[in-house]
C-alpha cells in the first residue's frame, strides 16, 4: 500500500495522473478477471489457492527490488507488476472469505470476521510505520523486498492449517458461463445484497480516487517523510483495531441492519480532515480523521462480510464473494483514474476533497433499503425479498 506507489513517487518522480494509473492498475484485475475467478475458485481447493497466490505474489513484488539494483527499474515495470499482483489478490481474496465459514462455521462468523479484522488492522497499524522505516533507511524499491519475504511467511502459514476441503461439488457438470450467471442472479436480484453492494461501490470508487492522491498530497503539498507517512497510515489502522473491538457492541446497539449504513454516515466524515490538514500540528487533524473513518470501515466489513457468508450455501460463496468485488472493488480503479486526473488538473488538495465528500454520501443506498430499520439480518436466502431487476 504505501511501498509500491512511493517507488513511483519518490523515485521514479511520477505526476499526479501517473501515480493515479498505478493506483487503478493495482486494482484493475477485479474489474478483468473478477467474475470468473469465483466461479473457478468454486471448483477449487480454497486452502490450495491461498498458498500458491502468496508464493507467486512474492516472486512478482522480488522482481521490483532487482530491477532497481540493475538499474533498469521503469513505471512500466510497476504497471505491470501491479497488475500481476492484482489479479492473484483477486483470487486470494475470494478464496479465504470463502474458506472461512468451512474452518469456524456459520454461527460463529460474526466472532470469526471480527477476529480477522482486529489482526488486520494490528498489521495496518505496525505494517505502514515499519514500511515507512524502511523506505527512508532502504529507499522503496528495495524496500518490497520485505512484502515479498511476508507473501512467504504468509503461505507458510497457511500450509500449516489441517483442516481439508472436499472436492467442491462445482468442479462437477456446469459451465463457467453458467456458474457466472448463478453468482450474479444470487447477489443481484437480493435487494439487501444489492444495497450493499451499490454502498460499498460507491465509497470504494471514492476512496480509490482518495487512496491514490493522498500518497502525493503527503510528501509534496504537507512536505512528510516516509516514515512520517508510515506513522499516518497506521493512524487507519488504529482505528479499525477500535473499530473490530466496538464491532459487537455497535452491532447489539444499533441491530445488524442499521449498522451497515450508520457506520457509513457517522464515521466516514473523518476523511474531511485530511484535505483540511496543513503543515504543522494540523497535519495530525488529518490522522486523528484517518482513525476516525478506520472504525467504521471495519464494523461495516465486519457487520456486512458477516451476514453475506451466512446467507450464500457453501457451492456460491466463491461466487458470490468474486460478484460482489468484482462490482465493489472494480469501481476503485475507476475512481483511482478519475482522481489521478482531477489531481492533476487541480492538484491533490481538491482531488481529496472532492473524494471525500462523495464517500460521505456512500450511505444513500443502504438506507433506501430495507436495512434502514432491521435489528437483525435474514439467516437464509429465502428470508430475502427479491429485488426488482
Amino acid at each position: 500500500m504505501l511501498a509500491l506507489p512511493l517507488v513511483a513517487v519518490l523515485a521514479l518522480d511520477a505526476e499526479e495522473f501517473e501515480v493515479g494509473l498505478l493506483a487503478a492498475t493495482s486494482t484493475l484485475a477485479f474489474l478483468l478477471i473478477g467474475l470468473p475467478a469465483g466461479a473457478w475458485v468454486d471448483r477449487m481447493r480454497r486452502r490450495n489457492v491461498l498458498v500458491n497466490t502468496d508464493l507467486a505474489r512474492a516472486a512478482v513484488l522480488l522482481t521490483i527490488p532487482l530491477a532497481w539494483w540493475g538499474g533498469v527499474l521503469t513505471l512500466w515495470h510497476l504497471y505491470a507488476a501491479a497488475l500481476a499482483v492484482g489479479v492473484l489478490t483477486v483470487f486470494f481474496d475470494v478464496a479465504y472469505q470463502s474458506y472461512l465459514p468451512s474452518l469456524v462455521g456459520r454461527e460463529r462468523l460474526v466472532e470469526g470476521n471480527a477476529k480477522l479484522e482486529t489482526v488486520r488492522s494490528t498489521a495496518q497499524v505496525g505494517g505502514p510505520a515499519l514500511a515507512g522505516q524502511l523506505i527512508a533507511w532502504l529507499t522503496a524499491p528495495v524496500a518490497l523486498a520485505a512484502d515479498a519475504i511476508a507473501m512467504g511467511a504468509s503461505a507458510l502459514f497457511v500450509v500449516r492449517i489441517r483442516r481439508r476441503e472436499p472436492r467442491p461439488d462445482a468442479a462437477r457438470g456446469t459451465d463457467l458461463a453458467s456458474d457466472i450467471k448463478e453468482g450474479l442472479a444470487f447477489v443481484l436480484r437480493n435487494r439487501l445484497l444489492a444495497s450493499i453492494v451499490a454502498c460499498a461501490g460507491w465509497a470504494n470508487l471514492c476512496m480509490g480516487a482518495f487512496m491514490a492522491m493522498v500518497v502525493v498530497f503527503l510528501p509534496r503539498e504537507l512536505g512528510l517523510s516516509p516514515g512520517e507517512i508510515g506513522l499516518l497510515y497506521s493512524c487507519f489502522g488504529l482505528g479499525g483495531l477500535a473499530g473490530a473491538f466496538l464491532v459487537g457492541r455497535l452491532v447489539r446497539w444499533w441491530g445488524e441492519g442499521r449498522a451497515v449504513w450508520l457506520s457509513i454516515l457517522v464515521f466516514t466524515p473523518g476523511l474531511l480532515l485530511v484535505p483540511g490538514a496543513e503543515e504543522g500540528w494540523r497535519t495530525w487533524l488529518g490522522a486523528f480523521g484517518l482513525a476516525y473513518c478506520g472504525i467504521g470501515v471495519v464494523v461495516f466489513n465486519v457487520t456486512q462480510v458477516s451476514f453475506r457468508q451466512r446467507l450464500t450455501p457453501d457451492r456460491l460463496l466463491g461466487r458470490m464473494n468474486a460478484t460482489v468485488r468484482f462490482i465493489v472493488w472494480g469501481t476503485q480503479p475507476l475512481g483511482a483514474f478519475a482522481g489521478g486526473l482531477i489531481g492533476q488538473a487541480h492538484g491533490a488538495r481538491a482531488a481529496l476533497w472532492i473524494a471525500a465528500a462523495g464517500a460521505c454520501l456512500a450511505f444513500l443506498p443502504v438506507l433506501c433499503s430495507p436495512l434502514r430499520n432491521m435489528h437483525e439480518l435474514p439467516s437464509s436466502a429465502e428470508d430475502l425479498e427479491p429485488a426488482r431487476v
